[in-house]
């Protein structure tokens, strides 16, 4: 009887153990970098032309990375198939040919090769290229860049975050090939969604002080809030006003989002501080 019972003690646990490791939510991971610009003397043509792709990758206990989804493609063609080998081969591909058909890029978006060096951004919504839901867990977003045909005109960086029912929200450091780097998974229904009114500009984003110039139409108070929900900051906005400056120096670095108030419409737009 005693043996029974602990038999069915340990399925118990097991079973639990399994349904925690194979939590499912969802969520967005928000994503986004500048490109560092390289003289145009170390690009294709010298005209700052280089290959891009980025990814979403899953990490197991050993460090072993798994491929989930393709996020964006730029570049490949002729001369440049084998310029992005290390997303090739995990895409499902070979190293010498990023434009095989084996190469995942189902929902990426992709393009020819690029020709400057900008902001770049994307969005995750937590599924894999079939469209399926993945485990909560360890995961990574990578870049791949190459910007010469040389072996030294290339760098792959990642950076790891936990999806889960967490927000998980990071400003990583700039480095000779990316920065303002800003990443953030937020699960739904957790804290605040960007809703962002045509009518608003705000700028500089990121900001590197915390200052932030907002333009908009018409609005009673201006609202900051971070990824939690919780509101750091406010200001009356005078009537006829349609310009402010917030400062918002005394904030830490990360992501937050400034709310144009106009009676009970609010515009949620999302801001970087990286000082």
């Amino acid at each position: 009887m005693k043996k029974s019972i602990f038999k069915l003690s340990a399925l118990f646990l097991a079973q639990l153990s399994i349904g925690f490791s194979f939590a499912q939510t969802a969520g967005t991971l928000t994503f986004s970098f500048t490109e560092v610009a390289k003289s145009a003397a170390s690009t294709y043509q010298s005209q700052g032309r280089h290959v891009l792709a980025v990814w979403i990758q899953s990490t197991t206990g050993t460090g072993t990375a798994t491929f989930v989804k393709t996020k964006m493609r730029y570049g490949g063609f002729n001369s440049t198939a084998d310029h992005l080998p290390t997303w090739a081969v995990n895409s499902g591909g070979t190293s010498n040919n990023c434009m095989s058909a084996n190469c995942n890029v189902v929902s990426a978006t992709t393009g020819a090769t690029l020709s400057s060096f900008t902001n770049r951004s994307i969005t995750w919504d937590g599924t894999n290229a079939a469209g399926v839901l993945v485990p909560d867990g360890t995961y990574k977003v990578t870049i791949e860049e190459t910007w010469n045909h040389g072996g030294t005109g290339t760098t792959v960086k990642s950076y790891t975050f936990t999806k889960g029912p967490n927000p998980d929200v990071q400003t990583p450091a700039a480095d000779a090939n990316f920065s303002n780097i800003s990443l953030a998974w937020q699960p739904s229904g957790v804290g605040i969604e960007e809703n962002v009114n045509t009518g608003i500009t705000i700028s500089p984003n990121p900001s590197s002080n915390g200052i932030f110039n907002v333009s908009f139409i018409q609005a009673s108070s201006l609202k900051v809030v971070n990824t939690s929900g919780d509101e750091v900051y406010t200001e009356e906005v005078k009537t006829g006003e349609t310009k402010a400056t917030l400062n918002l120096s005394d904030l830490t670095n990360g992501i937050y989002f400034i709310c144009v108030v106009d009676g009970d419409k609010v515009s949620k737009n999302k801001v970087v501080i990286q000082k």
